[in-house]
């Protein structure tokens, strides 16, 4: 029997979150929660949703893949042509989601937004399978192409072109540091009591907390 949608319902009674034992630092905060989730053997933990908008306020939001952080930004890389590559070049600010169900954890980043440097571009490209390598000349991501032939037969070409070479980075191929100014730290609880921890950028570059209402 189908179950309607308004129907779908869950308690959540993993954990909580109290001021008492989360961290000052929301950088240390995160990596407790990162390892935790790695401890659990979560499918892609460093999977995150990321939000974008145009100059008019469109958003538009898709997963990527966590490849870095620091206590100062989180990093992820991508095709800068690419339809988010447009928008972050039109307004340099994102959010970010981590949505850690097993967990009951979520965790949310916002702030500005820069490319990371050439040399740290190239690094990581050249860390990725060399097919990975490949596939960022082959694809003009978010245009239209006529096949999915149109595809392969470029990714072949290239195969043969390359051969044994060092594959270079594409131009137009590298990643982005999200800087953030809040970031908050939700985990659920039973009777949608959520406990919701935010943690505020401000002067100094210092960080405030707040407990927010779920």
């Amino acid at each position: 029997m189908d179950i309607p949608v308004s129907e779908l319902r869950k308690n959540y009674t993993r954990a909580g979150l109290s001021e008492a034992d989360a961290e000052l630092n929301p950088f240390k905060q995160f990596q407790t929660w990162f390892q935790q989730a790695l401890k659990a053997q979560l499918s892609e933990p460093n999977a995150m949703t990321l939000a974008t908008a145009n100059l008019d306020g469109t958003p538009s939001a898709r997963i990527v893949l966590l490849k870095d952080f620091d206590e100062q930004s989180f990093v992820f890389y991508t095709n800068y042509s690419s339809y988010k590559g447009q928008q972050l070049a039109d307004n340099a600010r994102a959010a970010l989601v981590f949505w850690w169900a097993e967990l009951e954890r979520q965790v949310r980043i916002a702030g500005r937004v820069e490319k990371v440097s050439p040399e740290e571009s190239d690094e990581y490209f050249h860390s990725r399978p060399e097919n990975s390598q490949i596939g960022a000349w082959v694809s003009n991501q978010s245009q239209v192409i006529e096949s999915r032939e149109v595809l392969e037969q470029r990714f072949q070409e290239l195969q043969t072109k390359y051969g044994e070479q060092e594959i270079p980075r594409p131009p137009h191929w590298g990643g982005y540091r999200v800087i953030p100014e809040e970031i908050e730290f939700w985990q659920g609880r039973p009777s949608r009591l959520h406990d919701r921890l935010r943690y505020r950028r401000v002067e100094n570059n210092t960080w405030i907390r707040e407990r927010l209402a779920p």
